[in-house]
This record gives C-alpha cells, structure tokens and sequence, in this order.
C-alpha cells in the first residue's frame, strides 16, 4: 500500500470514527409530572423506548418521575437553566406564569374526545400557541397526550345540564370549580384524599375526580353508583416539550423521529387508557347495581356554551389568554362543536 493510499484510508477510518463518536452524543434527561409506578408513567416509556429504536441509538431519553431533580410546577426553569432537558407534565401547573397556561391545559367542558383536542393542538393552531407560551422559557413544543376524557362520579342521576343545579360537587379551585358554579352547582374544594369519605357521608352528592377505571377501581362507583360516562367536562392537556437550543441542534431527521415516537407515545396512551375504560365500563354494569349515564351532544354543548364564560374571564386577565380564547372559540365553531 502506497503513502497515499494508506493516508487516504486513515482519514475515511478517521471520519467513520468521528461520525459514529456524533451519533452518541444526544442524551436528554426527562422529568415526568407522575410518580413511578403510576400508569400514566409507565406508558411514558413508550417514549422514550421509540426514541432509541426510531433512531438506532443516536438519540437517548432517560425518564425520571416527578420531584427527582425539580418541584413539579419548576420543570420550565430547570428545562431552561440545563438542569434537565425536557419533561412530560400537564400543562395546567403553570398556569400561575400565565391564565394562558390553564386554559389551553383543560378548557373545561371544550372536548367530548381525546381526538378533538389533538385535533385542535395539531391542525387548530394549538400547537403554535404551545410554543409562544413555552419558547419564552427556552422550551420547545413536541407533541402532547392526555390520559383522557375523565368521568364523573355521582350519587345521583345526571342527564342534563339542569340536573347539576343545587348539586355539591367536589372540585379543584379555579376554572373548573367555577364553570361548575355557573352551571347551577355548589363546589366543594376538597383534597383527592377526602372525595370517598366525603361521598360516602354525603358531604357532597358528586365529584370531578379521575377516569372511569380509576373510579371503579377505587370503589367510587360503589358508592355513587350514576357515573357519567364518558365526562363532559375534563381533559388534561399532557405536553412533551424539551430545551429548546438542545431542539435545534438536532438534524432535521432527528427531530421528525422524536416527532414520530411522541405520536406512538400518545396513540398508545390514549388507547391502551381507552381500553381499560371500557372494560370497567363492562365491569360495573354487569354488577347490576352501577347505572352509567352518558350525555347527548346537545346537552355536552349546553354545558360547553355555560364554560365558555367562564373562559370568556380567563381571557380577560392576559394577552396570551385572550389569544387563546379566540384560537379555540373559532376552532369550536369551525368544526360545529360551539354556536356563533
């Protein structure tokens, strides 16, 4: 082998060892807004799995539960000052940064289906307010998921909008406890941990509490045995946002990869979610002693035309609000799910 062969050889070897040094380097650390061992983090694997397989290796994503490196509600700050480099969390605990956060989070009554409010983050403008929110604070927007459309638990029969006039529903502060004020019912605020004793005491006749397989799983049902199903009035807007710098680095290819095991992710989340739904759906009503309720279009939209001004309060209180508002009020319409 001549000089000149044997250099040329030497500087492929030399390129081949750097190019496959590169392909090492991305290791992203993700805090979760979930603890071990809960479903909803158990399928945030999925993620994280589909990363590495999608893109043979080059791109890693280590998954930590909430509270590992940062407070839940500190995720956007630490993201930005590098402390960890992206997370998986509702959208909703930073709504003390901005009322925008809360609202594009769980619009309260907005969605009957997962479908409908991915259909509004990936081709209603969603997405690009996700980004004018979160860019600010060095984020950049993945994709989002949600583990669904919650049920609710009742002590009493609910059909109709009007049914909820004078009943003592159990709800979290803020947006939801009021759009269930305007509705005609009393919230209660009361911690997770108080809603079956408070039910089975008849502190209050009704809750916004979790899914329906969380529901029947912890005896909610048993003793409010008029669950509606499926809710009409939550459904947590999960986002998967990373460092927005560490983003743009990545190759064009590489970012339609993660883009890509996002969407397994979500598909898998929602369905597999979907599906033990439906089986304790099954469950409860062949006890005979669990009537499920499930509300009309029409009645879903009464309570949606109530919850919007609601939103219509939210709103007024910032810019990036009122933005908001207008994107999802003119999306509601454009598909038929809101009157003008």
């Amino acid at each position: 082998m001549n000089y000149l062969t044997s250099t040329a050889v030497a500087l492929v070897a030399a390129l081949a060892a750097g190019s496959a040094a590169m392909a090492q380097e991305h290791h992203f650390r993700f805090q979760s807004s979930d603890p071990a061992g809960n479903p909803n983090f158990e399928l945030q694997h999925v993620f994280a799995d589909k990363v590495k397989e999608l893109t043979n290796g080059e791109v890693t994503i280590e998954l930590m539960p909430v509270g590992t490196i940062v407070d839940y509600k500190e995720t956007p700050d630490a993201i930005q000052a590098g402390l960890i480099d992206g997370h998986i969390t509702d959208t909703s605990y930073f709504a003390g940064r901005d009322p925008a956060f809360g609202l594009i989070a769980n619009p309260v009554g907005a969605w009957a289906d997962p479908a409908q409010m991915i259909d509004f983050v990936e081709n209603g403008g969603g997405k690009e307010l996700m980004n004018e929110l979160i860019n600010p604070y060095g984020l950049q927007f993945i994709g989002v998921s949600t583990p669904g459309l919650e049920a609710f638990v009742s002590k009493v029969p609910l059909d109709t909008v009007e049914d909820l006039k004078g009943v003592k529903v159990r709800s979290p502060e803020g947006l939801i406890a009021n759009v269930f004020a305007a509705a005609g019912a009393n919230p209660v605020n009361l911690p997770s941990s108080e809603v079956y004793t408070s039910l089975d005491k008849g502190v209050i006749d009704a809750a916004d509490y979790s899914v329906f397989s969380v529901n029947q799983d912890t005896g909610m049902n048993d003793i409010a045995p008029h669950p509606v199903y499926p809710g009409f009035h939550s459904l947590p807007l999960v986002e998967v946002s990373m460092n927005k710098q560490k983003w743009d680095a990545l190759t064009p290819e590489l970012q339609a990869k993660i883009t890509e095991a996002q969407k397994i992710f979500q598909q898998t989340q929602i369905d597999t979610l979907h599906q033990r739904d439906l089986e304790a759906v099954e469950a409860a009503k062949a006890g005979g002693k669990i009537t499920v309720h499930d509300w009309s279009d029409e009645e879903r939209a009464k309570f949606r035309g109530i919850a919007r001004g609601e939103w219509e309060k939210v709103a007024s209180q910032s810019e990036m609000a009122q933005k908001v508002y207008d994107t999802l009020v003119a999306h509601l319409t454009d598909k038929g799910l809101m009157a003008e």
